[in-house]
Order: structure tokens, then C-alpha cells, then sequence
């Protein structure tokens, strides 16, 4: 079932929400859709739980608990992971908030059924929003030769023009040019622990980002061509803090659509619910596990 949206037109604090036989009937879309290609991933955190305990974090809050525990952070900003990397950035050095990163993230999360599932498929991108690299994991495991990983980069101690790097599946790094020719995508807009330890996480390494992602400096090209006749599909995500919706709108602007997300919408807060309204984004209210084992049925 395809639900088209104008963002205008809707109600702007009132996402679309399928349940029961409508979201059934949506998730048959969902799987004919990927099967043509014509979706791509959008892959959060809450996906590395789906077969139990994970041994890195998997919220922007947890990963600000895990850095305070070894360099605390002023009150105001204990809780908010872009705040705490921050101090320590300002504090510590850059080294510091990137050995604490990668200390974090080190404990490298087995890759899911699901992650198999995907790999095997050769979507024409897949994007994944967390640092754990499980998903370029799932790839390898599939030997996959044909992907090139595109990652966000901080600009700390660059003094060029430098927003992202590209690699090839085996870790070594290749011309972002690559990607144009590669069967698969896989985008990190924040960076990943592998295989080079790239962590967009401070404040200041968003300053630059934010100030030119309007006009798309720091997208990729091959990921503005490749979103162009595609719709996405996020699993697994959460869009409380206001950085992680302007990413995400920004990475899905000027895409074809249509775009959908499986979440539970009870448990939505009232700025999530406005971003799915606002983007045309059809939430399917329903248990991520549930979902994911229907698309790989």
C-alpha cells in the first residue's frame, strides 16, 4: 500500500499510522519495493537488539554516560552526548574523544539475521546512522567485493575541503569517485568505528556540517543520484534530538519516495511525530522484530 503525502496538507503533529491489516498490506509494498530497488535501508541503532543484549551503546545517551565515566562533564551537558564529546574535545584533545569512541564501540555487535538478509540482497544503497559497524560487517561476511562504504569525517585538524571518506569493503581507503561504480552504497553519514575510527560526535564537528548541509555540501554526490529515484525505509531509529532529524531530512531531501518507518507510535515523542508528519513519512506501528522477520519471509 502506497500512501501519498503532502506535508502541507497533513496534520503537523500526526505522522500517517498504519496498524493491523493496513500495515500488513504496507509491509507487502515494503518488500516489493526493496526487491526493486527502490528503497533504501535506513538503518538506527534499535536494530542491534532485535536478537538480544548488545555490547556497545545504542543511544545517543548511553554513548554520553559512557564518556562521562571516564572524563566527567558539567551538569548541563552530561546527559547530551554532542555536549559531553564537546568538552572533552575542548578539554582532552581530539585524540582523547576518539580513543574514548573507539574504546566504546569496540565491542563489535555480531551482525543480525537481518543484516545478513540485507547484505545479500544488493540494494543500491543502504544508509547506517550508528557508529557500531555491524552492517559493513554483514557485508564482508558476504563477500561482497562490489560495495564501497562512504563515512562522514570530522573536520577537526583538516585544512581542506574535506566532508567524507570512501572505502572498499576489505578497509582500504579508495577515491570517493569509486562509489559511483560500485553495485552497492553503504553511507555513514556519522562515521563508524571501522575501519579507520571516524566519529562525527562533538559539537564542533557539526558546526560546518550544518551550516552548508542545506545546500548539500556535505552529501555525497553519488548518494544524491542514487537517492533520486528511491524511497527509504527506517529501521531501527529514533528522532528525539533535533541532530538527528536534520541529518536524516537532509539526507532524504529531494528522494523520490514514497519514504516509511516502523516504530512504535506510542512511543513517539511530539517533535518525532512532527518530523514523520512533516517529511510525508508512513509510520507502521508495529514491533521492529515482528517486521523484519516479515520482510526476509
Amino acid at each position: 500500500m502506497t500512501m501519498t503525502v503532502d506535508p502541507m496538507t497533513i496534520d503537523p503533529v500526526s505522522a500517517p499510522t498504519l496498524t493491523g491489516a493496513e500495515a500488513a498490506k504496507a509491509l507487502g509494498r515494503i518488500r516489493e519495493l526493496l526487491a526493486a530497488d527502490r528503497l533504501v535501508p535506513y538503518l538506527g541503532p534499535d536494530l542491534l537488539a532485535i536478537e538480544g543484549a548488545v555490547s556497545v551503546p545504542v543511544t545517543p545517551e548511553q554513548v554520553a554516560a559512557a564518556l562521562n565515566k571516564r572524563t566527567p562533564a558539567p551538569a548541563r551537558v552530561r546527559t547530551n552526548m554532542w555536549g559531553t564529546a564537546q568538552y572533552i574535545d575542548s578539554r582532552k584533545h581530539r585524540r582523547t574523544l576518539t580513543a574514548y569512541m573507539a574504546e566504546i564501540f569496540a565491542g563489535a555487535p555480531q551482525p543480525t539475521a537481518f543484516h545478513h538478509w540485507l547484505a545479500a540482497q544488493k540494494l543500491g544503497m543502504i544508509v547506517d546512522s550508528w557508529y557500531d559497524g555491524t552492517m559493513r560487517a554483514a557485508l564482508d561476511a558476504a563477500g561482497r567485493s562490489d560495495v564501497v562504504e562512504i563515512q562522514g569525517i570530522t573536520r577537526a585538524g583538516i585544512h581542506f575541503d574535506q566532508w567524507y571518506r570512501a572505502y572498499d569493503i576489505a578497509g582500504s581507503e579508495v577515491a570517493t569517485a569509486a562509489a559511483e561504480t560500485a553495485r552497492s552504497l553503504l553511507y555513514c553519514p556519522h562515521g563508524s568505528i571501522s575501519p579507520a575510527n571516524n566519529f562525527l560526535v562533538a559539537d564542533s564537528d557539526y558546526v560546518e556540517v550544518l551550516t552548508e548541509i542545506d545546500i548539500q555540501t556535505p552529501i555525497p554526490q553519488t548518494v544524491r543520484v542514487r537517492r533520486a529515484s528511491r524511497g527509504f525505509l527506517f529501521l531501527g531509529c529514533r528522532f528525539h534530538d533535533q541532530m538527528l532529524r536534520t541529518y536524516a531530512r537532509q539526507i532524504i531531501k529531494r528522494s523520490e519516495g514514497p519514504h516509511f518507518a516502523i516504530a512504535n507510535a506510542a512511543g513517539l515523542t511530539r517533535n518525532e511525530a512532527k518530523f514523520y508528519a512533516g517529511a510525508g513519512i508512513t509510520l507502521i506501528d508495529a514491533g521492529l522484530d515482528a517486521v523484519v522477520t516479515a520482510l526476509m519471509a
